[in-house]
């Protein structure tokens, strides 16, 4: 997996540039195919900056997430944790859309049928 960060208006020192990536390669332990992120912080406005995420995963699924806080490491948590929901959410969706078999079908329909059937229709 592949972390660029980048910064516009402004420069990264290497220690931050380190914590923004300890924080972001957390997320490969919500989805295991992912490819790359992309993190760029954007300086223009020192008091408050903002940072955004893109996560790409295999089969064109991509993540992204902004977020804006008082100081830079506040909105890489911030946006970490809005790409983790968007991971988890998508990891759900894709586990809980298994199909059953035509057999498992069938099987659940009669069982189901002889379930409803009156008590006395049973014994005839």
């Amino acid at each position: 997996m592949q972390i660029k960060i980048s910064a516009r208006h402004g420069q990264l020192s290497e220690a931050s540039r380190e914590k923004i990536s300890a924080k972001v390669a957390k997320l490969a332990r919500y989805f295991e195919r992912l490819t790359a992120i992309e993190v760029t912080v954007n300086l223009e406005h020192a008091e408050a900056p903002s940072v955004e995420v893109l996560v790409s995963a295999e089969h064109k699924h991509d993540f992204v997430a902004t977020d804006r806080a008082e100081n830079m490491l506040a909105a890489v948590e911030g946006v970490v944790h809005k790409v983790e929901q968007q991971i988890r959410k998508y990891k759900e969706r894709i586990q809980g859309h298994r199909f059953a078999s035509p057999g498992e079908l069938a099987a659940e329909a009669a069982s189901s049928a002889e379930a409803t059937l009156p008590p006395e229709a049973e014994g005839q």
